[in-house]
C-alpha cells in the first residue's frame, strides 16, 4: 500500500504528472473496466436481438455492402476488413472467424451468412483463408436487418467517430433462442442451445395473448432444444421444464441410431445423427481408440460412409450380442451420448446482465419488437406528413401560379415578396419541407422544386 497523492509533479515545469493510489484499488478499477468491457461488448448477447457486437457489425457492415440474398458474393477478406476498419478494430481474423461460424449450417440452426468456398464442416476441418471465400447475407439475416432504413432502432458513432452503427437490430424473429449462443466472460458465461423458430412464434403468439402465461405453458409450444445436427434428447420433461424456468439445467444428448439388418441374422448400427458439436473426424478416432484398448470387446469395427448426411458404421463383434448392450456401453465411453449445459445468462436490456428464464427471453423480445414496430409506424407517418405539405405548396403554387411566375421573375429579392403574401408562407415552408422527400422520377418535376430553384 502507499499514500495516495495528489498530482505530484516530476522534475518540475511542464513535465508529465502521474497519481499514486493504493494497489488494490488501481488493479480493482481497472480489472472491473476491463470484466464490464468484455461482458457488454464481446461474450455476452443482447436479448432483443440475440447477436454478440462482433456479429451485429458483421451483418451490418454487408448490408452497406449491398449483399443481399438475392445478390452476388463478395470476397470474405473485403467484408472482413470493411469491417475491421468502419466498426470492429480487433483483428481481422477473429472477424472472419465470426463469419465462418455464421455460414455453417452444422453450428448455427438458421445460417446468417451464406458461404462460397471451404467454411469447414463437421469434421472440424479449418475453414479456408478468407482471400478464398465468398460471402452474401441470407434471407433470415435480412429478416434481422430490416427496418433499419426506417431508424427502427438507435444509432451510436462507430470507435473513431466517423461513422454510425445500429445499437441494436430490428430482428423479425427471437435470434436469440433460435440461433442460440454461447460465450464466456469475466466471472460468468452463457450458453444457449437453437431452438425451432416455428415453435418459438407459436410460443410468442400466446405470449402476446396470454402475458400472464406461466412456463409450463410455453412448454407446449416450445418442448426442448432443436439442434442443427439432430440426435435424441433424454432428458426427463421435469428436468427440463425445471431447466427453462430458472435458465440454468442440462439436457442428455445422444445420437441417432438404427439397426440394419445384414441377412442371415448378421446386423450393424447405423448412426445418422451425431450430437451438438460433436467433431466426427475425434468421435471415429475415440471410437477407434475403445476397440484398439478393447475397452468394449462387443465392438468390432467401425467405419464413416458419410457423404452430406451422416452414416457411422458400427459393426459388433457376433451377431449375439445386444445391440441395447453395445449402445449403452458406447454411450458411456465417447461422445455418442453427452450433456449440453444450459445457461442463459443474457443482456435482458442491452445493458444488464441476467440468468433468464424462457418466458423472460421471449417477453423481452416482445417487448423490444414493440418498440420497433411503433418507431416505423412513426417514421411512416412523418414521411406523410411531410409529402402532404409539399403538395399543400404545390396546391397554393397551381392558384396563384401567375402571381408566383410574377414574382419570380420581376422582383429583386423573390423569397421575401412570397413571404408577404398572404398564401406566401405554406408555399416557402412546403418547399423548404421537399427536401426531405424522394424527387420523383422522369421529367415530372413539380412546381415547387422550380420555385425553389429560381429563388
Amino acid at each position: 500500500m502507499v499514500d495516495q497523492v495528489d498530482n505530484p509533479n516530476i522534475g518540475g515545469g511542464d513535465g508529465p504528472e502521474t497519481v499514486a493510489e493504493p494497489l488494490r484499488r488501481a488493479i480493482g478499477e481497472r480489472y472491473l473496466t476491463y470484466a464490464l468491457s468484455t461482458i457488454m461488448h464481446r461474450a455476452l448477447p443482447d436479448a432483443r436481438d440475440g447477436l454478440k457486437p462482433v456479429h451485429r457489425r458483421i451483418l451490418y457492415a454487408m448490408r452497406e455492402l449491398r449483399l443481399a440474398a438475392s445478390g452476388g458474393f463478395r470476397k470474405s477478406a473485403k467484408i472482413s476488413g470493411d469491417v475491421m476498419g468502419n466498426y470492429h478494430p480487433h483483428g481481422d481474423a477473429a472477424i472472419y472467424d465470426a463469419m465462418a461460424r455464421l455460414a455453417q449450417d452444422f453450428n448455427v440452426r438458421y445460417p446468417l451468412v451464406d458461404g462460397q468456398g471451404n467454411f469447414g464442416n463437421i469434421d472440424g476441418d479449418n475453414t479456408a483463408a478468407s482471400r478464398y471465400t465468398a460471402a452474401r447475407l441470407t434471407i433470415v439475416a435480412e429478416a434481422l436487418l430490416e427496418g433499419l432504413a426506417e431508424y427502427a432502432v438507435d444509432f451510436r458513432d462507430n470507435y473513431d467517430g466517423t461513422l454510425t452503427e445500429p445499437v441494436v437490430l430490428p430482428a423479425q424473429f427471437p435470434n436469440l433462442l433460435a440461433n442460440g449462443a454461447s460465450g464466456i466472460a469475466v466471472g460468468m458465461a452463457t450458453n444457449i442451445p437453437p431452438h425451432n423458430i416455428g415453435e418459438l412464434i407459436d410460443a410468442c403468439l400466446h405470449l402476446i395473448k396470454t402475458p400472464d402465461a406461466r412456463d409450463d405453458t410455453l412448454l407446449k409450444y416450445v418442448p426442448g432444444p432443436d439442434f442443427p445436427t439432430g440426435g435424441v434428447i433424454v432428458e426427463p420433461p421435469e428436468s427440463i421444464a425445471e431447466a427453462y424456468r430458472t435458465g440454468r439445467g442440462a439436457f442428455r444428448l445422444r445420437c441417432k441410431y438404427e439397426v440394419e439388418d445384414m441377412g442371415r441374422g448378421q446386423w450393424q448400427i447405423v448412426v445418422t445423427e451425431i450430437p451438438y458439436q460433436v467433431q466426427k473426424s475425434k468421435l471415429i478416432e475415440k471410437l477407434a481408440e475403445l476397440i484398439q484398448t478393447k475397452k468394449i470387446p462387443i465392438l468390432a469395427d467401425v467405419r464413416d460412409e458419410s457423404a452430406d448426411d451422416v452414416r457411422l458404421i458400427l459393426e459388433p463383434r457376433s451377431k449375439n450380442v445386444d445391440p441395447d448392450v453395445l449402445m449403452g456401453m458406447l454411450y458411456r465411453n465417447s461422445d455418442l451420448e453427452l450433456r449440453f449445459s444450459l445457461n442463459m445468462n443474457v443482456l435482458i436490456d442491452g445493458v444488464t446482465p441476467k440468468v433468464c428464464s424462457m418466458k423472460e427471453v421471449l417477453r423481452a423480445f416482445l417487448d423490444f419488437r414493440r418498440e420497433v414496430l411503433v418507431r416505423r409506424s412513426q417514421h411512416r407517418m412523418d414521411k406523410i406528413d411531410h409529402r402532404l405539405e409539399v403538395l399543400e405548396g404545390l396546391i397554393v403554387a397551381f392558384l396563384n401560379l401567375d402571381r408566383v411566375i410574377d414574382i419570380i421573375r420581376y422582383d429583386e429579392e423573390p423569397k421575401d415578396a412570397l413571404m408577404r403574401e398572404e398564401w406566401g408562407k405554406t408555399f416557402v415552408r412546403a418547399n423548404s419541407e421537399a427536401d426531405y422527400v424522394s424527387p420523383p422520377k422522369g421529367n415530372d418535376v413539380p412546381l415547387a422544386h422550380v420555385c425553389l430553384l429560381s429563388l
